[in-house]
């Protein structure tokens, strides 16, 4: 039998990072967020978790394939902060990095009564979260903040911090160097991200979400080099493939849907052609371990 890893050969790529190009990329993915993963008021745009031993149909609705998304998504966040110990021992002031549309930020607020300022490049989401955040009852514990965390100067003012699918744009380095001194002692860095164990399709998922992935190694090395030790290192790839079968359904059932409609341009069909297509190798890439999902949690040391 064929090893299934020969079956998918990564496509040409050699799209270098440009990180102008990021908040650009999400400015213009807003409506696209709010649509496929709305209404809210916790939106989030990232990877999900789901039960192995589950055996999810795809021929279904799509109000059922939405709903199946939005849970692994939350699903992903309540693993971590239990994982974390966050129930147990909650944060009081959070620092969300890269909060999107303030899913994250709201669920940290709502589930754990954290003081959330959330940090995004995307000056027009701002006001997207403070509506979300008063619709959800905790625009007094959310404030979003447009900024680049590079150029961050607090010092000590939050006890935890947390990066979701978005150290994979910043210079790892200078991550851990603001937020070691952006936490107070004995503060905790958690991450989710997707790290490159093949390295031959980083350039072509780089290339797609505009990001720059990197190592396990390379993040360990940087968190050691400004003071953390690793306490968690979790793999979670198994449980994040299923996310990709869900989304490409429900990018199948929108098409069907504007087609019949008569509402969907020619650029509408094209974008959601490549989205499908584009995870479905995403799923064989996820499915192989080419990439890994990951959640890993960082403390300053000596704290």
């Amino acid at each position: 039998m064929m090893d299934s890893k020969l079956l998918i050969q990564p496509p040409a790529d050699d799209q270098a990072f440009d990180e102008s190009q990021v908040p650009l990329y999400y400015s213009r993915k807003t409506n696209d967020i709010l649509q496929k993963y709305g209404p809210g008021p916790r939106v989030h745009f990232h990877v999900g978790l789901f039960d192995q031993s589950a055996d999810l149909d795809t021929m279904v609705g799509q109000s059922v394939l939405k709903r199946r998304i939005a849970e692994s998504q939350e699903a992903i966040l309540d693993h971590a902060a239990r994982s974390w110990g966050v129930h147990t021992a909650p944060p009081v002031q959070l620092l969300d990095i890269g909060c999107g549309v303030g899913g994250g930020s709201i669920y940290w607020a709502q589930e754990h009564r954290a003081t959330v300022t959330g940090l995004t490049v995307a000056a027009e989401h701002v006001p997207v979260i403070q509506d979300f955040a008063r619709a959800a009852g905790v625009a007094d514990r959310v404030t979003p903040r447009y900024g680049d965390v590079h150029e961050l100067t607090e010092q000590r003012a939050y006890d935890a911090a947390y990066a979701n699918e978005s150290s994979g744009y910043m210079d790892r380095q200078r991550l851990f160097e603001v937020v070691g001194k952006a936490l107070k002692p004995g503060g905790w860095f958690g991450i989710q991200e997707h790290f490159v164990c093949r390295p031959e399709w980083t350039g072509f998922i780089d290339g797609y979400y505009k990001t720059r992935l990197g190592t396990v190694a390379e993040y360990l090395s940087a968190a050691e080099r400004a003071g953390f030790e690793m306490e968690q290192n979790e793999d979670v790839t198994d449980r994040v493939a299923e996310f990709w079968v869900q989304s490409m359904a429900w990018n199948t059932a929108e098409l069907d849907r504007v087609e019949a409609a008569g509402t969907a341009s020619a650029w509408s069909r094209e974008r959601l052609r490549e989205s499908t297509i584009t995870h479905s190798r995403f799923f064989r890439i996820w499915r192989d371990h080419a990439m890994e999902t990951r959640l890993l949690l960082f403390r300053l040391a000596g704290s």
